[in-house]
């Protein structure tokens, strides 16, 4: 048997093959560290997602400043604020729904008293690309163990005992890492360059006439677009600020001061909300409401927007982060919900849709319900269409009545869809919204005897028409509660909310059957 070939000078004579190998795995990883982490940081650092922000088309870049840069576009001074890591975000914001710049300036303050949604879209977006980069470095680094295997032993100790080849190799690597992490970092970039039209200021000193709330205190301002006009702008948006801030979280607090009814041990809650209409400030007021009656899933019954545009989209994220962790949600579109976007997007970030079939709630509540027929289109019913309004609530009795175990809640945006079921005897309980005020609840005799009850719930968002957006409700806003037994409605209370700040609770209705 021929005698192995001898090692390079440059390379240890190893008497023990493991150790040998052992030195072999951890050159090859320091290689492929080389390799995949300045091509991670580049990847990292030229990423971008599109996404729907703050009511806007926007453009979401990471960035390695410890900033979160919100550009406004060329009217509009651009802000920022320090992310609180090494990390932070260029955010560019496109083209939204306008009526105004001050209707637009008053829409990012209200969503900046309630920012945890956007921040978890931010973050979620950042880490998405962080993932995407860290993979592609890592599928990058693996050319060096790659190489290494498809190189040979044999043309490898050639190479080895060649000093020219070895001297190539090294050069050529060198070349490459440094090349790479130039790229990733690039120290000629400098900030200042890239922003010479740019004078950061804190706002307090940019607007030192304007009282800054102490949670804006670290927010900085681009003095270099701040006119008068602009100031005024800047100055009522913290105004609206500090005024919704304040609003909804003294509101938020006195939910915990409720005269409201404690569940026994047997019994469930599910908190129920309607006609939301983008007001996103109602959200943690309803979840405090929620907590301090012991409820432990949701209902919604529509109408979370205005018009069901993607720029909406805030909406239901701040219903998700509200109630992120109820294991139960259930949703329904309104008629004011339009499209399919709405409806999707409750989907997407985790409800439960309801769409004509009956499905196992907890505690063995057994819920039915449905989109709006108005919402996409008069008489829609999934495949066809050319219904009547009619025809689909009593589409919905059929499935109720047909089902083998009787459903107790129809979940509905409109009473009326669940009215054939009700007369036919075959639910306990119709919810719904639309009317934008407290109907019931209301006892109904159906065939056989059967007895049912419908109750309407007011608008959670405080809306006027369909208008919900500001510092504060535009009429009282309702959340209302029911209370389950062994999988049966045995009552209800609503809480409501008036445009003084006045946070009241109704009494309990019991549902006798």
């Amino acid at each position: 048997m021929p005698e192995p070939e001898p090692s390079p000078r440059w390379w240890p004579r190893w008497p023990n093959p493991r150790v040998r190998r052992l030195a072999v795995a951890g050159v090859l990883l320091l290689g492929w560290v080389a390799v995949a982490v300045p091509v991670g940081a580049l990847t990292f650092d030229r990423s971008s997602r599109t996404t729907v922000l703050a009511g806007h088309e926007a453009q979401i870049r990471p960035t390695f400043d410890g900033w979160a840069t919100v550009d406004l576009g060329p009217v509009l001074p651009s802000l920022r604020y320090p992310s609180g890591s090494r990390i932070g975000a260029d955010i560019a914001l496109g083209r939204t729904s306008l009526g105004s710049y001050e209707e637009l300036v008053d829409r990012y303050a209200f969503l900046a008293s309630q920012p945890e949604s956007q921040i978890a879209k931010v973050r979620g977006a950042l880490v998405e690309m962080a993932l995407a980069a860290a993979l592609t470095g890592a599928l990058a680094g693996l050319a060096v163990p790659a190489t290494w295997v498809l190189v040979g032993p044999r043309r490898r100790r050639e190479l080895a005992r060649s000093r020219r080849a070895l001297t190539a190799i090294g050069v050529t690597g060198a070349l490459a890492v440094t090349g790479l992490t130039a790229v990733a970092t690039r120290p000629w970039d400098d900030e200042a360059d890239r922003l010479t039209d740019t004078r950061w200021r804190p706002v307090a000193e940019a607007l030192p006439d304007v009282p800054i709330p102490a949670q804006a205190r670290d927010l900085q301002v681009d003095a270099g677009l701040l006119t008068q006009g602009t100031e005024r702008l800047v100055a009522s948006a913290l105004d609206s600020y500090r005024k919704s801030s304040a609003f909804y979280a003294e509101a938020a607090a006195a939910a915990e001061s409720l005269p409201l009814r404690e569940p026994s041990e047997d019994e469930t809650v599910g908190v129920l909300v309607s006609d939301r209409h983008d007001n996103i400030g109602m959200d943690p007021v309803a979840r405090a409401v929620a907590d301090a009656a012991g409820a432990t899933f949701l209902m919604s019954a529509g109408d979370d927007t205005s018009t069901g545009s993607s720029w909406e989209a805030f909406s239901l994220e701040s219903l998700d982060e509200a109630f992120a962790d109820f294991e139960h949600r259930y949703f329904v579109a309104g008629n004011h919900d339009h499209g399919a976007y709405v409806p999707e997007q409750a989907e997407r970030l985790g409800f439960t849709r309801l769409d004509g079939e009956v499905v196992e709630g907890p505690d063995g509540i057994r819920l039915l319900g449905l989109d709006d027929p108005r919402s996409s289109g008069l008489g829609n019913w999934r495949d066809e269409t050319g219904l009547s309004f009619g025809d689909v609530a009593e589409r919905l009795a059929d499935i109720a009545c047909e089902s083998s175990e009787r459903v107790t809640t129809l979940l509905v945006h409109d009473r009326n869809l669940g009215g054939p079921a009700l007369e036919r005897g075959c639910v306990d309980l119709v919810v719904a919204g639309h009317l934008h005020e407290v109907q019931g609840p209301l006892r109904v005799e159906g065939e056989g005897g059967e007895v049912g009850w419908t109750y309407t719930t007011g608008t959670t968002g405080g809306a006027a028409y369909a208008v919900a957006l500001g510092s504060k409700p535009r009429r009282e806003a309702t959340i209302s509660l029911v209370t389950y037994r062994d999988g049966r409605p045995v009552g209800i209370q609503w809480v409501r909310l008036t445009p003084l700040g006045e946070l009241e609770a109704g009494p309990w209705t019991e549902l006798k059957r």
